[in-house]
């Protein structure tokens, strides 16, 4: 496949990725917060959002994993620093992905389980690490 079309489709898998973690975890943070009173209509929008997270998100992450090691091995960048460093925090999405789903699991059981005190951070945490990424994939700086 063309270089160009395998950046192209890179691009979008990870906009839908990371459109669909914030998704995910800015529910898992406000349903951690929301009053017990309000657990059906709560479950089910978390039954939505992780019906979408495995529907879309997850799918989306295999590809933007798939994509992105196609893309490496064309280019045989893999030694270089900045990779290096940009998959560390890939890696720390995925896990960071991986505990949203879970959460967002027990969450849409409707038992009035509640989320980890540390995923409220879970919005900010895949914005600012999507900006680093961005940041050495552009910029290279070594």
């Amino acid at each position: 496949m063309d270089y160009l079309w395998l950046k192209a489709l890179h691009i979008a898998a990870v906009a839908i990725w990371t459109g669909g973690m914030l998704l995910a975890a800015v529910m898992t943070a406000a349903a951690g917060s929301a009053a017990a009173g309000a657990v059906v209509g709560r479950s089910t929008i978390l039954t939505a959002v992780r019906r979408w997270d495995r529907r879309v998100t997850s799918p989306a992450m295999l590809l933007t994993w798939a994509l992105g090691l196609t893309l490496v091995l064309q280019g045989g960048w893999f030694p270089e620093p900045w990779l290096i460093v940009k998959l560390a925090l890939v890696l720390l999405l995925s896990g960071l992905h991986g505990m949203l789903s879970g959460t967002l699991r027990r969450l849409a059981r409707a038992d009035g389980s509640t989320s980890s005190a540390m995923l409220r951070y879970g919005p900010i945490v895949t914005v600012g690490t999507v900006f680093a990424i961005v940041v050495f994939v552009v910029i290279k700086p070594f």
